[in-house]
């Protein structure tokens, strides 16, 4: 029997992991100082790129010899930067734990045709850290956004390591504390932990991946839109907010405003407090259920932005097709967007539980979870 439809629903159902939800104050009318009509390169417009790149250092704690960039085409353009600029120099390991790390793989290895060591683990599981040869260039996402498993907290990158630690941190970015000392590269998208409008990326780099940079040379050509150096020196430009290409100066303005918001609830500390009680809510959710689970085996993994999860009852005959209705279930009552599972990774729900969403929201979710699973569950038995 289905249980009453609960009462309460949450104020804001946008559960998507990307786009993100917008920070709880957003409004259209915040945006009205955006640079709108004026060209990237005129002194407002300069202004307001160099802020970026000033406040994003600030709020994260990057170092102060690290370069912060703004580049085109999201995350994804990032990493791609950074693979393509690079790798080749020496060694490579790809390290894969969901579909996002699975496309580096296929980019190192078909596309730049590295003869790089793949390690990669099912959705859910980690590849063994320890394992890894750090003497090697290693690419690796820190928090894979299809399967909720994060690198743990306990694990330290060796400090005496020679190779470059490339990191795709665009779910774990204002989340999740990054070791900048043990990293080289750091990618991300504004659309991902502060909701901001996609299409623009971060790329992050630490002095030794500079020198890299003015030390090697790809066998291969760049696209202009790759380039970070010009005759053997790294472009420093782009680091002071030159873009390679024009950027949206609203979306910029959008990202400032962001800023403004993660300044007001604590900075970094804040953030990742708030991340972390809204996965807590869903943690204890599976806790105190038999037919629900984190789709990340290990507690120490367990990802506080992007949390998939799992059905496992075993009244269910056909997984994929139950989670999508499940899915289609919530939204069709307006309390839950976009939290089916991402194409590639097992059958369930992934619900972004990044600091732009407010805990009430993730704890009036909860109720209708139960709602969503028992009329599932109804509905395949009067089908049978």
């Amino acid at each position: 029997m289905v249980s009453n439809t609960p009462a309460v629903r949450p104020v804001n159902p946008r559960f998507s992991s990307g786009p993100c939800a917008k920070p709880p104050t957003f409004t259209l009318d915040s945006l009205s100082d955006a640079a709108l009509g004026r060209s990237h390169r005129a002194a407002i417009g300069k202004a307001k790129l160099k802020d970026v790149i000033e406040r994003t250092r600030a709020i994260l704690g990057v170092p102060a010899d690290y370069r912060i960039g703004i580049v085109p085409a999201s995350d994804t353009g990032a990493v791609e930067m950074a693979m393509w600029n690079l790798l080749g120099a020496r060694p490579v390991e790809m390290l894969a734990w969901e579909s996002f790390g699975a496309g580096w793989v296929t980019d190192a290895v078909k596309q730049l045709k590295l003869d790089a060591k793949v390690t990669t683990a099912d959705y859910g599981e980690i590849v063994d850290l320890a394992s890894v040869d750090w003497n090697a260039d290693v690419v690796f996402t820190w928090n894979g956004t299809t399967s909720g498993v994060r690198v743990p907290d306990s694990f330290e990158i060796p400090a005496d390591r020679e190779g470059l630690t490339i990191c795709d941190a665009t779910s774990a970015a204002f989340a999740q504390n990054l070791p900048w000392d043990r990293l080289d590269v750091v990618t991300y998208s504004w659309q991902k932990v502060l909701g901001g409008e996609a299409a623009h990326g971060m790329i992050i780099l630490s002095p030794r991946a500079v020198e890299r940079l003015e030390s090697y040379t790809p066998a291969w050509p760049l696209p202009k839109i790759f380039r970070l150096t010009k005759g053997g020196k790294l472009i420093e430009g782009i680091f002071a907010g030159e873009t390679i290409n024009t950027p949206s100066m609203l979306a910029v303005e959008d990202y400032l405003k962001a800023l403004d918001w993660a300044e007001s609830v604590g900075g970094l500390t804040g953030l990742i407090a708030r991340a972390d009680a809204n996965a807590k809510v869903l943690h204890d959710f599976c806790a105190e259920r038999e037919w629900i689970a984190n789709l990340a085996i290990d507690p120490a993994t367990w990802s506080n932005t992007s949390v998939c999860l799992k059905f496992t009852d075993d009244r269910i005959t056909d997984g994929a097709a139950f989670a999508k209705a499940v899915a289609k279930r919530l939204e069709a009552e307006g309390v839950a967007l976009d939290i089916g599972a991402y194409r590639d990774a097992p059958a369930g729900l992934r619900i972004w539980c990044g600091a732009t969403v407010e805990t009430s929201d993730i704890e009036a979710l909860c109720p209708w979870l139960d709602w969503a699973f028992e009329a599932e569950i109804a509905a395949q038995k009067a089908a049978a």
